[in-house]
């Protein structure tokens, strides 16, 4: 017992304050991209989560040119770019569609040139690397609070709407015969979005953050029926993605003779996609009872 301890973690892990504080923030992070990605695969907006990415790039790597905390910046950005994407994208997919890659588009010329300025700036050192790829082992401890804060933020804001923003999901004729403002709900949705991706930018990249928000959830929805249990599935399997990841890539360290460690990115995302193979295997659906045709079905409402 005591060798197989040993050969998974490697000397000093569980007392490392950036392994904690990482385990910590992945936690977090994780549970709150996973359960609005959920929703965010449901309504088909999988692209606009996408686009709120290039414009937390846009965010970060400005916050970082001023001398601001990136988390500030993906959080923010997110938040301006969700209200953008809602004014400009009425009510029909087709105009939802067209607002995403206007603002997809602009993101990513502003994301361009604040990256330029970043990397030709001596105080920004290491500025692409951070808000592209994510810098977890690296979290200042004071940034965990505001991480807890945005992350609770999120949650409370979901668990507000999650009724009406069920049903406008999978039905708005329905959602607006109940009386139900698909409007705002969406608008409320779109701030919940921004907030997740902004989280999930701090901890894995902004290239790499769209995984968290959509693997988990997609995988989820091919292998339970019911939604309780779809959110649970879906964090369960971002939250183990990401304390594996953490370990793979502290113990990557001791690997060879190099002392060069394998980024915590590619583990979690790497893990995200072997989940989502591994949740459309036959087998695995034989043990979940999920035999349905289509990938992404609509799981049911509990009453």
């Amino acid at each position: 017992m005591h060798q197989l301890y040993t050969a998974v973690f490697e000397p000093g892990f569980f007392s490392s304050e950036p392994v904690r504080v990482a385990l910590g923030v992945g936690a977090m992070v994780a549970i709150v991209s996973a359960l609005v990605g959920v929703f965010t695969v449901i309504r088909g907006q999988s692209f606009g989560g996408h686009a709120l990415t290039d414009v937390a790039t846009a965010g970060g790597s400005g916050a970082l040119l001023v001398g601001m905390s990136p988390l500030s910046g993906f959080v923010l950005g997110g938040v301006l770019g969700a209200g953008a994407m809602e004014m400009i994208g009425v009510r029909r997919a087709r105009g939802r569609d067209l607002a995403t890659g206007i603002v997809l588009g602009a993101a990513t010329g502003v994301a361009a040139l604040f990256l330029y300025l970043d990397t030709t700036s001596g105080a920004t050192t290491g500025a692409t690397q951070q808000i592209l790829f994510g810098s977890i082992f690296v979290i200042d401890g004071s940034t965990v609070h505001y991480v807890e804060g945005f992350g609770s933020l999120a949650l409370v804001l979901l668990g507000f709407i999650y009724r009406p923003l069920l049903l406008s999901s999978i039905n708005t004729d329905i959602a607006r015969a109940r009386g139900i403002s698909v409007r705002l709900v969406g608008t409320l949705y779109m701030l919940v979005l921004a907030l997740s991706v902004g989280l999930s930018s701090l901890a894995i990249g902004t290239i790499l953050s769209t995984a968290l928000l959509i693997g988990p959830a997609a995988a989820a929805l091919r292998l339970t029926k019911r939604m309780g249990w779809t959110l649970a599935v879906a964090a369960s399997i971002g939250v183990g993605a990401t304390w594996i990841g953490v370990l793979l890539a502290y113990d990557s360290y001791y690997w060879g003779s190099s002392g060069n460690g394998w980024p915590v990115s590619f583990f979690i995302v790497g893990l995200v996609f072997l989940a989502y193979l591994a949740s459309g295997l036959p087998v695995v659906r034989a043990v979940t009872g999920r035999r349905m045709p289509s990938d992404l079905n609509v799981p049911v409402v509990e009453r």
